[in-house]
């Protein structure tokens, strides 16, 4: 294929805020019944009747969060959705509605702002949320995006971080890691690029790690498979700034200890691979790392027989008392304790 090298560049100022606002949001549809009014006033109206209501918002920002030099517009989008529609989805709750607000500067032409609400539109449909409004302006630093995800569930469906109790078992969904290592994969090629800009990257052996970097999923359908085995966690977050950090949010919440297994984190072989080459520790890695996106949660002792065997499940601990601490069990049955080593977005 050739690449166009004089694509289209519409100048945003063309259309005005309402007509760019008009243009962006004409592919967006209304499938909830709860969406009572979406965009074009000066709020949406939602109806959850007997339903609790659970909103979330989230910020991207150029330069601290994302990094355009590989990051494809569409992409961006399309996770801005899912890390908002993940904390609803760490709740317990259904995810209904989103609203997208964007500062950008002058230097995106409308087909890149069409390139980013191309991933949104494609995620709204795929988590089957409805874009029910935000707002567009300017920006002196690049591209911003902030979007707030709202959900619904019943009351006794909720799940909070505070409901560990200390003989709880703790279990992650999927794999972890790979998100990481993909950033480090497409950071590593950046700056092969950048000395010598005719060398083009080969990603087929990471396809997997940068792709979970890229176009990381939101575990909507843990909630469908916990009710089918009649498990109800009593606590759960989403794994968005490491393993480490996440465990001990819910032991400080839930007043627990905890006991982490070094030999029962699940990880991706492509994930273990790219740790050998990269000569990175991938318990550290895999700790640590942040933007998997999958679900940490406890259940009850009593709830084990239901979940073993299960491949979308994982039981990587046990909570204990509080003064017991928090700790990871190496394989060599050595306990070290467990810091917050994970993203920290005030941390320079």
């Amino acid at each position: 294929m050739i690449e166009d090298k004089n694509p289209q560049r519409t100048s945003i100022a063309q259309l005005g805020e309402f007509g760019l606002i008009d243009h962006l949001t004409k592919n967006f549809d209304v499938t909830q019944e709860s969406t009572l009014k979406s965009i074009g006033d000066d709020a949406a109206v939602l109806d959850f009747k007997d339903k609790k209501v659970v909103v979330s918002t989230d910020l991207l920002i150029e330069g601290v969060h994302f990094d355009l030099a590989y990051m494809p517009l569409k992409h961006l989008g399309y996770k801005a959705v899912v890390v908002n529609v993940s904390d609803i989805c760490a709740m317990n709750a259904k995810p209904t509605q989103i609203t997208v607000s964007v500062a950008v500067s002058n230097r995106f032409p409308l087909e890149a702002l069409e390139e980013l609400f191309d991933g949104i539109t494609h995620a709204a449909k795929e988590y089957k949320v409805d874009v029910i409004g935000g707002d567009t302006t300017s920006s002196q630093k690049g591209l911003i995006i902030s979007i707030t995800a709202i959900g619904e569930a019943d009351e006794n469906e909720l799940v909070y971080r505070n409901g560990a109790q200390k003989t709880d078992l703790l279990v992650v969904t999927g794999d972890i890691g790979a998100a990481y290592m993909g950033l480090q994969v497409l950071e590593r090629e950046k700056q092969v690029f950048q000395v010598n800009p005719n060398n083009q990257p080969d990603l087929d052996p990471y396809t997997y790690l940068v792709e979970r970097q890229l176009k990381p999923e939101a575990r909507k359908d843990v909630r469908t498979l916990l009710h089918a085995l009649d498990i109800k966690p009593t606590a759960m977050i989403d794994i968005s700034d490491g393993l480490s950090s996440e465990i001990i949010h819910i032991c400080k919440q839930s007043k627990v200890g905890c006991n982490l297994y070094e030999d029962k984190l699940p990880l991706d072989p492509q994930f273990i691979s790219a740790c050998e080459e990269f000569n990175i520790d991938s318990t550290t890695v895999a700790i640590n790392g942040g933007e998997d996106y999958e679900l940490l949660f406890t259940i009850d002792i009593n709830d084990f027989d239901k979940i073993k065997g299960n491949p979308n499940f994982s039981v990587i601990g046990h909570m204990t008392e509080e003064n017991e601490g928090i700790h990871l069990v190496t394989r060599a049955n050595t306990k070290i304790a467990l810091k917050a080593r994970g993203w920290d977005a005030l941390t320079e």
